[in-house]
């Protein structure tokens, strides 16, 4: 298999660093710059390309410039536990899953046990309903995605948008876990954000557009 990462970035912390050390140079990388004000300078195996800001549209542009027939998609403030590779490599392996996508366990990178109880909601939610948000990473073949119309050029909700177009049935735990930054949570507080998350879904689920949402979600 020949694995693309696509990376959506705007004005990216050090935790990209992180990320991309992670990832290695063994597989082709996409950083895709949404306009900030100092953009990501380009590493071993890493490409930068530039599209305008919103997350669907940034990821949909990667997609599209990736050379991979399985496509990895994954927030630039989260890495990846050492065992992912195998982990990809297993799912890819198998040719039932050919049209299915996986997911990895979310974790945060806090040492406040609050964090360990936001994450485990996060993965029961993900495995009870079928909606692992994009901070969890996605793998996804690149014929399916490009079947399921891929992603759609939306500030916000386009990886849930995504994820219900796959379906719960065809959804898969990866055996990895995505560790992503906490600083929103540490920020807005960890009952706050998770319910300005689930309010966010509410409203999408309730007919409301991503451009109103996302003006909620900063």
């Amino acid at each position: 298999m020949k694995l693309s990462v696509v990376l959506p970035v705007l004005d990216a912390g050090p935790e990209l660093g992180a990320t991309l050390a992670t990832l290695g140079a063994d597989c082709e990388i996409l950083v895709v710059d949404g306009g900030s004000k100092t953009p990501p300078q380009p590493g071993p195996g890493m490409r930068v390309l530039s599209a305008p800001r919103g997350r669907g549209t940034q990821l949909g542009a990667g997609a599209d410039s990736a050379s991979g027939d399985w496509l990895l998609f994954l927030h630039a403030d989260t890495t990846l536990s050492a065992d992912w590779r195998a982990a990809v490599a297993a799912f890819a392996a198998h040719p039932a899953n050919g049209e299915k996508a996986g997911y990895c366990r979310l974790a945060f990178a806090t040492d406040d046990a609050r964090g360990a109880r936001v994450a485990a909601l996060a993965n029961w939610r993900a495995r009870v309903f079928g909606l692992p948000y994009g901070d969890q990473g996605l793998l996804i073949a690149r014929k399916f995605y490009t079947k399921l119309g891929g992603y759609r050029p939306l500030p916000l909700m386009e990886d849930v948008d995504l994820v219900r177009r796959i379906g719960k049935k065809r959804l898969v735990e990866l055996a990895a876990t995505a560790t992503t930054s906490a600083k929103r949570y540490e920020r807005d507080g960890w009952l706050r954000r998770p319910l300005r998350n689930l309010l966010c879904l509410g409203l999408y689920f309730a007919g409301v557009s991503p451009q109103t949402i996302a003006r909620l979600y900063r």
